[in-house]
């Protein structure tokens, strides 16, 4: 098995040191607060839509958001009860929960465009590379912002799609804003890049030479929202209230993809031009759990898991 992230080692050992989940206040409004751990990327542009058009207010929550830095950081705050519920991937998702974490999903978070060359995330060479196709990938160094994850998983799965042989890539750890100036100037031979950073690259005349979402599962729910089996317990009206607005935001911003353009210069930093040329992903409220078992079984074929995991738990 390889290395878990220290983060969801960390969150282990929180979970053994610390009390179940934290008690929300009601405002003088009589709302209730609930506190959810996002990351600023347009992902969870539905749950800041969410906010602005009522939909947890409605259901009498007053919804305070917090950004970290990646889903496997903000794991250890859902366990300690930092956050009330929080944004994750769904392979950190599913090592955490391997791990012994309590974690289940409430919804879904993201999913795949679905469309090869016009997805919110690929994998690219510079214009002038030799490299036409994932196979070709062997013997090359790839970045991904995260080790073991749901980066390199898929694109391992693109270079076996295409012929090639995934063990013979080398991937290398880069934070996404790192990658277009790496990749330029020859550091790596390719990236694996998500929005706003694809349109980057795709602007600077670089090629996408594949779209490793969609090489994995067409529909591939690439990430969800999440809490801990015991605060769900203590608030059980409270977490159906949370899901129920969870959905009627995702489907908002399912309808209208000008509105989640917009939102994202709320809570980005993504230049407004950019924001108008990028691949958007797809906002289904389900979770497709085929694609969670296609992820999970390339999870233990490339050894960062050990068996099957069993992932009725997590998808509740």
């Amino acid at each position: 098995m390889r290395p878990i992230p220290a983060a969801l080692t960390a969150a282990v050992a929180l979970l053994a040191a610390t009390a179940c989940g934290t008690d929300t206040d009601d405002d003088p409004d009589g709302l209730t607060t609930v506190t959810a751990g996002v990351i600023p990327i347009v992902d969870v542009a539905p749950v800041y839509l969410g906010v602005e058009q009522g939909f947890f207010t409605d259901r009498g929550i007053d919804l305070q958001l917090e950004s970290g830095s990646g889903g496997a950081a903000i794991v250890p705050g859902v366990i300690s009860g930092e956050f009330d519920f929080a944004f994750s991937n769904v392979v950190s998702l599913i090592v955490a929960r391997e791990q012994g974490l309590p974690l289940t999903t409430l919804t879904n978070g993201v999913t795949s465009a679905g469309e090869q060359g016009g997805d919110f995330g690929g994998v690219f060479v510079l214009s002038d590379s030799d490299v036409t196709s994932a196979a070709e990938l062997e013997g090359l160094t790839v970045a991904a912002n995260n080790l073991n994850n749901i980066g390199d998983t898929t694109v391992r799965q693109s270079v076996r799609e295409a012929g090639g042989d995934p063990a013979a890539v080398d991937f290398v750890e880069l934070p996404f804003p790192d990658m277009p100036a790496a990749l330029e100037t020859g550091q790596i031979d390719a990236v694996w890049a998500v929005e706003p950073f694809a349109s980057t690259i795709r602007e600077a005349g670089h090629r996408e030479i594949a779209s490793n979402f969609v090489d994995t599962h067409p529909d591939l729910s690439v990430a969800a929202y999440f809490a801990a089996e015991d605060r769900m317990a203590e608030a059980p009206e409270l977490f159906d209230g949370i899901t129920e607005a969870l959905h009627e935001s995702l489907a908002y911003a399912e309808d209208n993809p000008d509105e989640v353009r917009r939102i994202l210069a709320t809570y980005t930093e993504i230049d407004p031009d950019l924001i108008e040329l990028m691949a958007l992903p797809r906002f289904p409220g389900q979770i497709n759990e085929e694609s969670v078992r296609v992820l999970a079984d390339l999870m233990v074929t490339d050894g960062l898991l050990d068996s099957d995991p069993d992932l009725d738990p997590l998808l509740n």
